[in-house]
């Protein structure tokens, strides 16, 4: 399979997905071309600037960092096609209207290189129909990409070939868009909403129709469809308001137009209720109304009895509750299933129909269950697919459930189930999943991107993972290796709960890097995210109730000699981040050697949301960058670069990307970045596998660090002052943001002495200790571990 060579894309669309398509390419630093149609006054380009402008006030924000949005240049359809010609890679993003789509098609083909790659951004419109309005001569670089909203954070892509798209094209495309963007693909038949959409939207209908047949309220609905079941906390009636009424009711407007002879066409219609709030433009959160509206500080929800709003509120019947807590699934099915409560029968309904749905469907909309599955997950935030949970419940007894219901007219099709369901006991298994429309079982894709990802996301009845070889383990860490990647680079993984740091996994790390300066080449930090949210606050806050500070101050040592472990070790250590790097989990990545970071990790030095500040080292590490930068500057004044730290570590601010965590100086501009972390541990191997057989040597400990002394204390203490009196900052705040001051600038010396590392961090431990013994932060500390949220006292 041939490389595809992409070194410049263009998006037609400036809308909320053709605008977030191009930041994500300019996130994976790619230059893109946002073309729209050109303003009717003003500027010509006024209607993409505006786009670019809107989505900087985003949250979740489209761009990985601030700066990401100078790589989109704005163009326009009247003056600026000929620069369609430097792109290899047009993505079209306009409204869901075939007749636009071939009119736009017909205005660009010309103006298209040799050996582009056209694909559109439908959600559903026929790819067939589509590449019919290309020319001849561009229809095998043609195909169907459907991002899903937003496209920085979903992982789905469906990639729909058209009858004439290039096999091996078709393939490059999927590992470029695998690696380069970080997606996970799902290949998609050319059927109405293809795969996600498709059952997803379905899953929303069946909500909705037993909603209204059972006569539940629709907050009560999201209590019931969120997390408690596996699905996003947005529920269902939630994600509509998010993703618009407006192109909710679009979708289902396709499915009914476009699938006539579905069993279930009945039931593709939008609800009265739902037609009324979108005349009236009420169409959710962009319009800050639809099923719920914000009221001052209250959450309203429609109420249909009412015709009107109410305080939203709601409540889990008990017993369908406990029934939701039950872990083995078939249990908890039968028992839904038998309850007469209306929450236990709503409940039962939608997974019966959805099940129904998929199994009478799945030869036609995919090619095997596992893709249907990985769609639910990927692009619907589910825990597990359809066809996994109905597996997880005991196939065989479920699918007498729903034939039974169908029998006997509960179900919402008569439409009997497939005979290969009762022929199979299962539709995933080792070997492969089921494959209704070729009745066999389906391996995963063979593609050499996915050899990159080691541990991909599995299906429930997949044959597991690889476990690896251990090669050592306590309480806190495993020290274990792959064989068949490198038998010399060492692994090891955290094991406490959300991998926090106490005392067994500093000693397990203290531990794995000896055997591995012992016997390996390299060591990786890695387990499946979180990194590590920080210090076992647990064990901190117990030691703080009995007055053992003298044992704390021991623990905190011993956090400095582990750090220390890390970026002095014989061999070289790499990071592989993904998720929250918190505190002592900031800490330790930022000792490596070197840092692989999944896009999606949020990295930070957060103690002063406890009261505290970075005493595992994190605070040095400022100070010694500080010295590097300053050695680099006339004048070699270290405070500016002292500065930024200090408000970094007093505000707890976190990066919000592997690229915003460089900027911080959380991590290197010569670090990695992997946008796809399914491949983050293959990288970090490499990595660390490339430095042991490089000219890397470990770090030298510093005993002659320039330090912005009791000047740079003072110059901190301005800034605090001035905050203190306008009432930004509480009296506690301003002590935890001094002892941060006075850590980052190496304590009270003269400024621009020279001191060791070992002083620096003596300096921050001594700081760390005497906030422990305040009643404020102890006060913080109780209340992060009773509510999970930070204090102001």
């Amino acid at each position: 399979m041939s490389r595809l060579i992409i070194r410049k894309v263009a998006v037609l669309g400036a809308g909320v997905m053709g605008a977030q398509i191009a930041a994500h390419c300019a996130n994976a630093d790619l230059p893109v071309i946002l073309f729209d149609l050109p303003a009717g006054e003003g500027d010509a380009n006024g209607v993409v600037t505006k786009a670019l402008a809107a989505m900087k006030k985003l949250d979740p924000a489209p761009f990985a960092a601030k700066d990401r949005g100078r790589f989109v240049e704005a163009a326009n359809y009247a003056s600026d096609l000929a620069r369609l010609g430097e792109c290899d890679l047009v993505i079209e993003a306009i409204a869901e209207k075939m007749e636009w789509k071939l009119d736009l098609y017909a205005k660009v083909a010309p103006h298209l290189k040799p050996g582009v790659v056209f694909a559109s951004n439908t959600s559903g419109l026929s790819i067939h129909a589509l590449a019919a309005g290309m020319p001849e001569s561009l229809r095998s670089r043609f195909c169907g990409i459907h991002f899903f909203n937003p496209p920085r954070y979903m992982p789905l892509v469906e990639l729909i070939p058209a009858a004439e798209t290039d096999p091996a094209m078709l393939d490059a495309l999927e590992a470029w868009l695998t690696t380069r963007l970080g997606k996970s693909i799902v290949r998609a038949r050319d059927t109405p909403n293809f795969v996600a959409n498709r059952v997803g939207v379905f899953s929303i209908l069946a909500v909705l129709h037993h909603t209204a047949r059972l006569g539940l309220a629709f907050d009560e609905v999201d209590l019931l469809t969120g997390p408690r079941i596996g699905r996003p906390k947005s529920a269902t009636f939630r994600t509509a308001d998010v993703v618009g009424l407006d192109t909710l009711a679009h979708v289902v407007g396709t499915m009914q137009a476009t699938l006539p002879n579905d069993p279930w066409h009945a039931y593709f219609e939008s609800p009265e209720w739902l037609r009324a709030l979108i005349a009236k433009g009420a169409l959710g959160q962009k319009t800050r109304g639809g099923i719920y509206r914000k009221q001052g500080k209250q959450i309203q929800v429609l109420d249909l009895g009412m015709q009107d709003y109410r305080d939203s509120g709601g409540e889990v019947f008990p017993d369908v509750d406990a029934i939701l807590k039950l872990k083995n699934p078939a249990e908890k099915f039968a028992q839904l299933a038998a309850h007469p409560h209306p929450q236990a029968q709503f409940l039962w309904s939608i997974f019966r129909d959805v099940f129904h749905y998929c199994a009478v469907h799945l030869g036609d909309i995919a090619d095997n269950a596992r893709d249907v599955d990985l769609a639910m997950r990927w692009g619907f935030g589910w825990a597990q697919g359809p066809f996994e949970t109905w597996q997880a419940a005991g196939w065989s007894e479920v699918a007498k459930m729903i034939d039974d219901d169908i029998r006997h007219g509960r179900a919402m099709s008569s439409v009997p189930l497939p005979p290969w369901v009762f022929e199979r006991d299962g539709v995933h298994a080792p070997e492969g999943s089921w494959s209704a429309a070729q009745n066999v079982l389906k391996p995963r894709a063979r593609l050499p991107v996915y050899q990159r990802q080691l541990y991909p996301d599995r299906v429930f009845g997949e044959a597991p993972d690889d476990r690896g070889e251990t090669l050592w383990e306590n309480a806190g860490v495993r020290l274990w290796r792959r064989a068949d990647q490198d038998a010399r680079i060492g692994i090891v993984s955290i094991t406490s709960r959300m991998h926090t740091i106490g005392e067994e996994v500093m000693d397990g790390m203290l531990e794995a890097i000896a055997r591995a300066e012992a016997d390996l080449d390299g060591l990786v930090i890695w387990h499946p995210a979180p990194f590590a949210v920080g210090a076992n606050l647990q064990q901190v806050g117990e030691a703080c109730r009995a007055g053992q500070f003298e044992l704390l101050e021991k623990m905190v040592a011993k956090f400095q000699q582990t750090s220390m472990a890390i970026k002095h070790a014989q061999v070289p250590v790499v990071a592989a981040v993904q998720g929250m790097a918190l505190g002592g989990g900031c800490e330790f990545a930022m000792h490596a050697a070197h840092r692989v970071l999944a896009l999606e990790s949020y990295v930070g030095l957060v103690e002063a949301g406890v009261g505290l500040i970075p005493a595992g080292g994190g605070s040095k590490e400022f100070a010694l960058q500080a010295h590097t930068m300053a050695r680099r500057t006339a004048g070699g004044d270290v405070f500016p670069f002292i500065q930024t730290a200090f408000q970094t570590i007093a505000m707890a601010t976190v990066a919000k990307s592997a690229i915003e965590a460089a900027e911080l100086g959380f991590a290197r501009a010569s670090d990695d970045v992997v946008f796809n972390a399914a491949e983050l541990l293959h990288a970090a191997i490499r990595r660390a596998r490339a430095l042991a057989e490089s000219a890397w040597r470990p770090a030298l400990i510093d005993s002659a660090v320039k330090v912005a002394g009791r000047d740079g204390i003072a110059t901190c203490e301005l800034m605090l002052v001035n905050m203190a009196e306008g009432g930004f900052i509480s009296a506690h705040d301003y002590r935890v943001a001094k002892a941060a001051a006075t850590a980052l600038c190496g304590g009270e010396v003269n400024s621009n002495s020279r001191v060791g590392e070992q002083w620096i961090l003596d300096v921050e431990r001594a700081q760390f200790v005497e906030l422990l013994k305040t009643e404020k932060t102890q006060q913080r500390i109780a209340h992060m571990l009773e509510t999970g949220k930070p204090l102001r006292n």
